[in-house]
């Protein structure tokens, strides 16, 4: 999923089943072409162990190379802090500032979605990746 935001509101966006490897570079073609990127958030994990990669890796590229902000928030922004699929029958559960690694039976894992308002202050310049892997 990737938004467009204006004023801090919710004006398009984009969903695709597609690799992040390549809809990101695609996307961020059509982006550069109409509209003046000022900033850039993201979810900086936990999930996806590639998938965090790849985005952080693109997305800081970017930042870098077009000098644009980029700040990031934690994955559960954008579920309602409800558990998020890890590997198998685990999930990636937020208490407090806490993120641990469980099997739950009693949440259901949440839907990510785009906020309609995205407010700043939610997010943060410690944009590195979240990665919380279990023992192998």
């Amino acid at each position: 999923m990737l938004g467009l935001y204006k004023d801090n509101k919710l004006f398009k966006s984009y969903c695709s089943s597609k690799k992040s490897s390549e809809i990101l570079p695609e996307i961020f073609k059509e982006l550069e072409s109409l509209y003046d990127i000022e900033k850039l958030y993201y979810a900086k994990g936990p999930g996806s162990f590639m998938g965090v990669k790849v985005a952080y890796i693109f997305l800081k590229s970017f930042s870098i190379a077009k000098d644009i902000e980029l700040k990031a928030a934690d994955g559960f922004y954008f579920n309602n802090n409800l558990p998020i699929k890890a590997l198998g029958k685990t999930y990636f559960i937020k208490e407090g500032n806490n993120i641990t690694l469980d099997t739950i039976t009693a949440k259901k894992e949440g839907e990510f979605f785009l906020p309609t308002i995205l407010n700043d202050e939610d997010f943060s310049h410690d944009n590195l990746p979240l990665y919380i892997l279990p023992a192998i």
